[in-house]
């Protein structure tokens, strides 16, 4: 009697676990299976819809399983290698950018002078290593003639500087390739709605990829203040009684548009060649 035939394997599904799942990820994908990383709440949420409070390796692996048949995820392309270290090195700079607005924050607290060269020290390393980051940044960027161009793109908008540009270049890379709709909910920047019956509630903005979000606050900043067509949008909306912060994220979702056409079209800013 021959051996039985194992089992076509038609999704793996997993769950995100801030970084862990990357290399058996990427394994599987490389060896032609598709992958679809799943969060983790999801899951969770589906565990207890289900009436199962356990908890163990084996429980879980059944319940991931169980998800994967019942929702169906969509596999994922994964990034390659050069988008992937792209990625990394962005994350790292946001965490050394972390470490010295930490320290700093302590150098203002300090005032044993003991203390406060041993602050001094810590910041002046951080500085360094960010000087490093910053030129391996640069270098990957320059090695690519598809990121050089697209991020003289992404910046020919006012608002948009180079650190935004690359935060979407290594964290966004679906930008230009989706629908404006889809892209905003990607970034976390598709309100929900709360209503029910006659009550209606305030719409909110949540999950997403926080990273892109938070870059793209900081442009929306800059870009409600010093961009003619968004600082006119962002004023039009105050004026109609809109709180600030809303009109803000309003002001953001709009940048994301324009940057996605931009991309897509692969055409510079201009007010009037550009359509959303």
């Amino acid at each position: 009697m021959g051996q039985p035939t194992p089992p076509s394997i038609s999704l793996v599904v997993m769950e995100a676990s801030g970084g862990l799942q990357n290399l058996p990820a990427a394994a599987l994908t490389n060896a032609n299976f598709p992958v679809a990383v799943v969060n983790p709440k999801q899951v969770r949420d589906f565990t207890k819809a289900s009436g199962q409070h356990a908890k163990t390796d084996v429980f879980d692996a059944h319940k991931i399983a169980q998800f994967g048949v019942k929702m169906q995820p969509s596999p994922r392309q994964l990034p390659d290698e050069a988008q992937a270290l792209l990625a990394e090195l962005l994350v790292r700079r946001r965490q050394l950018v972390q470490n010295r607005v930490a320290e700093l924050n302590r150098l203002k607290t300090g005032h044993a002078e003991p203390i406060r060269r041993n602050i001094e020290v810590h910041i002046e390393s951080i500085e360094t290593l960010l000087r490093e980051i910053d030129s391996d940044i640069d270098e990957q960027v320059r090695n690519s003639p598809m990121w050089r161009v697209n991020e003289e793109l992404l910046t020919s908008i006012r608002g948009v500087g180079t650190t935004t540009a690359r935060v979407l270049l290594g964290q966004l890379p679906e930008l230009g390739r989706l629908p404006r709709r889809k892209l905003a909910a990607l970034a976390g920047l598709a309100p929900f709605s709360r209503d029910s019956g006659q009550w209606c509630g305030k719409r909110f903005i949540c999950v997403g990829r926080a990273r892109v979000r938070a870059s793209l606050y900081m442009a929306a900043l800059c870009a409600s203040r010093y961009n003619p067509v968004l600082s006119c949008f962002y004023s039009r909306l105050i004026e109609n009684g809109k709180p600030q912060k809303l009109a803000l994220t309003a002001v953001m979702r709009r940048l994301l548009t324009i940057l996605n056409a931009i991309i897509r079209d692969q055409k510079p800013w201009c007010n009037c060649t550009i359509n959303p």
